[in-house]
């Protein structure tokens, strides 16, 4: 069985709602560590992050470009190609988004188990 959700290497209760440091938003970080390998399509990017709808991508990989953190280059050779890398900016990104998933994965119970109290506090239910 290969199915997108086998192949790709984000565990879906991945930390990245508890990682303390954030790049614009949920996906950034993810998007960013994918492109780290070198360029990739809109495709294999969406096949690698299964959960994120096509419309969220999109507005992720633009916000990236416009701060500069990851370039966008089209091939017009009968069949438009647009393929997404990470520019020297983007790749500054990468050692502080492997600390940031460091201390999530130390971290990762103690957050969990201080929103389990909070919601319990607060009469909500537990997620």
């Amino acid at each position: 069985m290969d199915t997108a959700q086998d192949s790709a290497p984000f565990d879906p209760v991945c930390p990245s709602d508890i990682a303390p440091i954030r790049i614009g938003d949920k996906w950034s970080a993810l998007i960013a560590t994918l492109l780290s390998d070198g360029p990739m399509r809109f495709s294999e990017i969406r096949s690698q992050l299964s959960s994120v709808t096509p419309k969220t991508l999109t507005k992720s990989l633009r916000m990236l470009e416009r701060d500069g953190f990851v370039g966008r280059s089209e091939e017009t050779d009968g069949s438009k190609r647009v393929s997404y890398e990470l520019t020297p900016l983007g790749r500054t990104l990468l050692e502080p988004i492997a600390m940031a998933v460091r201390w999530a994965e130390k971290h990762m119970g103690d957050v969990l188990d201080a929103r389990e109290a909070y919601d319990r506090r607060q009469g909500a239910p537990a997620s």
